[in-house]
């Protein structure tokens, strides 16, 4: 799993042209530690991989590191499931 979030990111990273979708899971794969395949875009985050502030916190350190994006606080508090972190960093103009 960890080889898998690895691969995406330093793909990501080195500028190959992989999905905000695909970046994104591979964050949740490093911060989660749960499978790209186990991620459905609108599953709630809260519910479904138990997430919580501090790991929503970990999320966006995550996405700011690999991605070079930044969530504000009150973004992050709208985010409440993969598709809507996928559509801020979208509307960032991230591709």
């Amino acid at each position: 799993m960890q080889l898998e979030a690895i691969r995406i990111i330093n793909d990501n990273i080195g500028g190959n042209n992989v999905s905000v979708e695909q970046a994104v899971k591979g964050i949740f794969n490093k911060v989660l530690d749960i499978r790209p395949d186990e991620i459905k875009p609108d599953a709630k985050l809260d519910q479904a991989f138990g997430v919580d502030s501090t790991e929503m916190v970990e999320i966006s350190v995550g996405l700011k590191k690999e991605l070079g994006v930044s969530i504000a606080d009150n973004e992050l508090k709208k985010t409440h499931s993969f598709n809507d972190i996928v559509q801020i960093l979208k509307a960032k103009g991230v591709k």
